[in-house]
């Protein structure tokens, strides 16, 4: 009974042992790598030493960020890298004032080849108001950085962030799967040039939620080879709202499917839904795309299909959209036009939009009677719809 009682201890013990060693994780502290949380000394080096160190750990890693103010230059964090990896930061990251230092790599944080990647709360200040200025007196620029980027990354988790003032886009995922972001802010002046909050291309299965964005251009913008995104609960603008595209950049181009936005707000934003394309040749096509319960307040293009996107009207292609749009449904979407015209379907000649739904749609412009304009789309309406349907 003794050496019974003694070999189901025994058993026990390596049990625990076994699932302690299995939850086990290790810290590295930036501090202890040699960065200091003054804003003003170079912390580029110890952060990629910590992101080293906790690459090459064969246990779950935790890379932490005390609170203070980090100078970090272009960094570039590779993997594949043995185990998950948690960035949890309570400080704020601050790129250097002169713009040119991370302005010519085109990434400022770039997470490259990692799998199982969480970043949690921080922030972020790239300090772009110089770089725009720069491009705004027609000076010689850099090309900009992207604030923070995922290229080729699985199983990553974005929460708590806050991204101000980035050169270029906030927010990238490239060639990811498997994405999560929530309670992100992203924050910069209306006027800022292609300041992007979040951009989502050739990636499958992410999610945004819970997110605040103000920029100078598209809240959320999405590219070539978006196949199943979910967002929901995002409050937009100022900015260019939520768009697909511009697509039709390229010919040889994959298409966008399985989109869906929910319970959101535009507020003051220059467009609403908008999926737009160049109008040139394109193997491009957009396809099974669901917007649900949007409130707009006082936004100027609130529901828009645009097949002869071209800024400013130059260098326009003068052909026809090749990209085919098709099961695109609107419903229960209310709110307020700044614009006569709050509900525009432009679409191909060359190929026409084809089931386009709307459903309870009660727009307005001003208070007045609002106006709808379709061109090339076929489609169906149930429902209450305001302004009165071309479709």
């Amino acid at each position: 009974m003794d050496n019974l009682i003694i070999s189901c201890i025994t058993v026990l013990l390596s049990s625990i042992f076994l699932f302690l060693q299995s939850n086990a994780t290790s810290t590295f502290n930036v501090l202890s790598f040699g960065a200091k949380p003054n804003g003003q000394t170079d912390a580029t080096q110890p952060f990629l030493k910590a992101w080293g160190a906790a690459c090459s750990s064969v246990q779950p890693a935790t890379i932490y960020v005390p609170r203070g103010r980090y100078l970090i230059k272009a960094a570039t964090f590779r993997g594949p890298c043995k185990n998950r990896i948690t960035v949890r930061n309570d400080g704020t990251l601050v790129a250097p004032l002169d713009y040119w230092a991370i302005g010519n790599s085109g990434y400022w944080l770039l997470f490259i080849q990692v799998n199982g990647i969480s970043v949690i709360g921080g922030n972020l200040d790239a300090k772009g108001a110089a770089f725009w200025a720069c491009r705004k007196s027609g000076n010689n620029c850099p090309v900009g950085a992207r604030s923070i980027t995922f290229n080729w990354a699985n199983d990553v988790v974005i929460s708590g962030l806050l991204s101000i003032n980035s050169q270029l886009t906030h927010i990238v995922f490239n060639s990811c799967n498997n994405v999560m972001v929530r309670n992100v802010s992203i924050i910069a002046p209306d006027q800022s040039p292609n300041t992007d909050g979040i951009h989502v291309q050739s990636s499958t299965g992410v999610t945004i939620i819970n997110s605040r964005i103000k920029t100078g251009d598209d809240c959320i913008s999405i590219g070539p080879g978006t196949r199943n995104l979910w967002m929901e609960n995002i409050l937009c603008g100022p900015g260019h709202g939520v768009s697909i595209g511009s697509l039709a950049r390229n010919y040889e181009e994959d298409g966008v499917q399985n989109v869906t936005l929910v319970y959101s707000i535009f507020t003051g934003s220059d467009n609403g839904l908008r999926i737009k394309s160049w109008a040139r040749s394109s193997t491009g096509f957009v396809t099974n795309i669901n917007y649900r319960n949007i409130v707009m307040k006082y936004v100027d293009n609130p529901i828009i299909i645009d097949q002869n996107y071209c800024p400013n009207n130059q260098d326009c292609p003068g052909e026809t959209s090749g990209v085919k749009i098709s099961q695109v449904t609107y419903e229960n979407i209310q709110g307020t036009s700044t614009t006569p015209v709050a509900m525009k379907f432009d679409c191909s000649p060359s190929n026409p939009c084809e089931g386009i739904q709307i459903k309870d749609i009660k727009l307005t412009h001003m208070n007045k009677k609002a106006q709808s304009f379709c061109k090339n789309v076929r489609g169906s309406k149930r429902g209450v719809i305001l302004p009165d349907s071309c479709i």
